[in-house]
């Protein structure tokens, strides 16, 4: 079996306000065999504008720990590099993570069509405001139909 597709995102947290609630909902996904986490990584920009970059096993705090047990693997994905130009786009007094993860659900349907000849032409995220624009606009029409 091959490796589904790898994603990754970086999500910022203005004011430095890091929680620990992201944890449980990522160990959810960890547990279920939906994903898997290669790389785990946190910037935080002080208000002078210095910045640290932590691997998550960089990291001491509470916060963090909770983190250290969904990262079976680290891929060495995020680079010094990636940590630099993230911390470049983010607002002092602010912080920042990168996760990249595997799609593990995907990956039998990955193997699939790579075993049936398929080519991926093109994959795309749609970007959540426009789901939800979506929603709305549907139910709006739906609930001017059905009145």
């Amino acid at each position: 079996m091959g490796i589904g597709p790898v994603q990754y995102m970086v999500v910022a947290f203005p004011g430095n306000q890091f929680k620990g609630e992201i944890a449980p909902a990522l160990e959810d996904l960890v547990r279920s065999g939906t994903i898997r986490i290669i790389d785990l990584a946190f910037i935080v920009k002080a208000a002078d504008g210095s910045m640290t970059g932590m691997e998550l096993e960089d990291v001491g705090s509470d916060v963090f720990q909770a983190f250290e047990s969904l990262t079976a693997e680290r891929g060495g994905f995020v680079s010094d590099e990636d940590l630099q130009a993230v911390a470049g786009a983010l607002e002092p007094n602010s912080a920042a993570a990168i996760l990249v993860w595997e799609d593990v659900w995907a990956t039998r349907f990955a193997d699939a069509l790579a075993n049936a000849g398929g080519q991926l032409l093109d994959i795309q995220r749609v970007p959540r405001e426009l789901v939800d624009e979506a929603i709305a606009w549907a139910d709006e029409n739906r609930a001017a139909v059905n009145a």
